[in-house]
């Protein structure tokens, strides 16, 4: 049991993670329809910002908060530079401009900080509590701790702020907001901007510890997507849920496949999140909280 309970809580930090990159690409979608592949890039700069900052002295406290504003700042100007221009352009276009974002960006970090891993001085480190026989680690309760807050903090901007239900209407409806005095300017911004802030946290969070800071944590939002999908495209709640099925999935898999499938080989827990996903999506086209999309000929 102890066990179980050990795993189940490591695949609930590793889905934290998943939520907050599955909710930054759940945001520019509900804004703009467009898949953005950049995620995993900004997730790598904020991270990689969070530790120059630490880098000069500055408390890690501080030094991630500046990061997670400079972070957002970057989404903004990359909207308004680049992906404004793509306005009114085939989703495919916009699609592999985003791609082509990732590429850079990933070049950007290799070629400023190099391929060596680095120690992002975070003050959790490798300290563990132990709750009976389970043992958790301070940077996974820190983790969900922090996830949960800006979770919650990311759902009252959306329900009670001006700018929250103006991205809420713009969503719903481009065309009917744009009729009330909605800028959607001013939301596809703002979309950017939100969703390079949780990119810079996620990073912050999956580089703390022994885990170290790497070029290639970028690629955790490559199973962040598959959370996305699960949950569905536009639905926020869904982002969280399912990066949380995802997460745990990924655990409880890789802690008892040698005992229930060894034939499916090594490392099946890197496949396990495609396979959740491709059975929802057989149930569940549009996830298990997306919108359906209906369509009258």
């Amino acid at each position: 049991m102890s066990e179980f309970l050990q795993l189940c809580f490591a695949g609930l930090a590793l889905g934290t993670r998943y939520a907050l990159v599955a909710l930054g690409f759940v945001i520019i979608y509900r804004a703009t329809g467009v898949i953005n592949f950049a995620q995993g890039g900004l997730l790598l700069i904020g991270a990689y910002l969070a530790y120059a900052f630490n880098r000069t002295g500055m408390p890690f406290v501080f030094a991630v908060l500046l990061a997670i504003a400079v972070s957002a700042i970057l989404g903004a100007l990359t909207e308004r530079i680049v992906l404004r221009k793509m306005v009114g352009q085939p989703v495919f276009a916009v699609v592999m401009v985003t791609i082509g974002l990732l590429f850079i960006a990933d070049q950007v970090v290799t070629s400023i900080w190099g391929f060596d891993a680095l120690n992002l001085n975070d003050p959790w480190g490798v300290d563990t509590v132990a709750v009976g026989d389970v043992v958790l680690a301070v940077k996974d309760l820190w983790t969900i701790a922090l996830a949960a807050a800006v979770l919650l903090g990311f759902f009252a901007f959306f329900r009670y702020s001006k700018l929250g239900v103006a991205m809420r209407a713009t969503a719903f409806d481009q065309e009917a907001a744009l009729a009330q005095g909605i800028s959607a300017r001013q939301v596809f911004g703002v979309s950017w901007a939100i969703s390079a802030a949780l990119a810079c946290l996620a990073g912050v969070t999956v580089a703390a510890g022994p885990a170290a800071l790497a070029p290639g944590i970028g690629s955790i939002a490559l199973v962040a997507f598959p959370a996305m999908i699960v949950g569905g495209l536009d639905s926020p709640i869904g982002a969280v849920i399912g990066g949380i099925v995802i997460g745990l999935t990924q655990a409880l898999t890789a802690g008892y496949q040698q005992d229930l499938f060894s034939w499916a080989g090594s490392n099946f827990s890197a496949v396990s999140p495609y396979v959740v996903m491709v059975l929802i999506l057989l149930v569940r086209p549009y996830g298990l909280f997306g919108t359906k999309e209906v369509r009258r000929v």
